[in-house]
């Protein structure tokens, strides 16, 4: 294995914490890690790694020279990309938000694949906080406001939500035409990710923002089951309008409060603070801007 080769094994076994992650990432055997690692801490003549039963974690040396190995690699993958003809390539890891997944970036997807044909993509979903280093991811999408100040955070999209109930829903308790008048209503509660508690529904007051809590007799922490909830009767939701404008079109949802908004929601693209940007994660991220720019406005 070459120096070079041996510097992506190492990034990787402290970036996974694992040598046996490592070797799944890179399709090596777990032994050939192993030596890898060993190989270069003679050369060096330092412990890069300490290690432990259940963990690895990189020395006060690794981890400088972990960083010093990223800006290696980078400008390595630069300067051959920078050849006419040459194109990025290599695994990309991205976790999405599982409904963005599906509208935005799926129907497009081929288009990015048949342009990188030697990119090759793991696409987890979710909306949990990710520790993008620890578990080997490249970038996140994700819906709301991010709050980690340890990534970088590129705003890719601000989506319109909308209030909506079944006529159902609406034949029993009635329509209401005010934030005010929404005594004996219910909502379906949707658990927070980021803060376990509900998400209140949010209205726009007279310029001022207003949060409503209301009874919520179902509460869910998926998407899916927050628009089956709410077509069934079960409350009020407020969600993108991407998301339910087939359940407005078909009448199982009624768009309700039309005078009363929410503030739009942003959609952002989550990356490591200290890791400098491989030439597949930039080209992703540029597709997915103008993937969201074209059909979000």
């Amino acid at each position: 294995m070459d120096r070079f080769d041996a510097m992506r094994v190492f990034s990787r076994v402290v970036e996974r914490r694992s040598f046996t992650a490592a070797a799944e990432d890179t399709g090596l055997p777990r032994s050939t890690v192993t030596d890898a690692v060993k190989q270069l801490e003679a050369r060096l003549g330092v412990r890069l790694l300490q290690r432990t039963t259940r963990h690895v974690s990189p020395t006060l040396d690794g981890e400088a020279y972990y960083q010093r190995c990223l800006s290696i690699l980078a400008d390595i993958e630069d300067a051959e990309a920078a050849f006419a003809g040459a194109k990025p390539k290599g695994l990309l890891r991205v976790d999405v938000h599982g409904t963005l997944a599906r509208h935005f970036v799926l129907p497009n997807l081929p288009s990015f694949l048949e342009t990188y044909p030697d990119i090759e993509l793991y696409m987890s979903e979710g909306d949990r906080l990710v520790d993008l280093v620890r578990e080997g991811i490249d970038c996140v999408l994700r819906v709301g406001t991010p709050q980690d100040s340890d990534m970088v955070a590129r705003r890719v999209a601000m989506l319109e939500e909308i209030t909506l109930a079944s006529p159902a829903y609406l034949e029993k308790y009635g329509t209401p035409d005010h934030p005010d008048r929404l005594e004996g209503h219910r909502m379906v509660g949707f658990h927070s990710s980021a803060t376990g508690s509900l998400v209140p529904l949010e209205f726009l007051v007279d310029g001022a923002i207003r949060n409503v809590v209301l009874p919520a007799t179902l509460s869910v922490n998926a998407a899916e089951s927050f628009h089956a909830a709410a077509r069934l009767g079960l409350g009020i939701i407020q969600v993108p309008r991407y998301h339910a404008e087939r359940f407005v079109h078909s009448g199982e949802l009624v768009h309700i409060l039309k005078d009363f908004p929410l503030t739009k929601t942003p959609v952002s693209l989550l990356y490591p603070r200290n890791r400098q940007l491989s030439p597949r994660v930039r080209v992703f991220i540029d597709w997915l801007v103008t993937v969201f720019a074209r059909q979000s406005g």
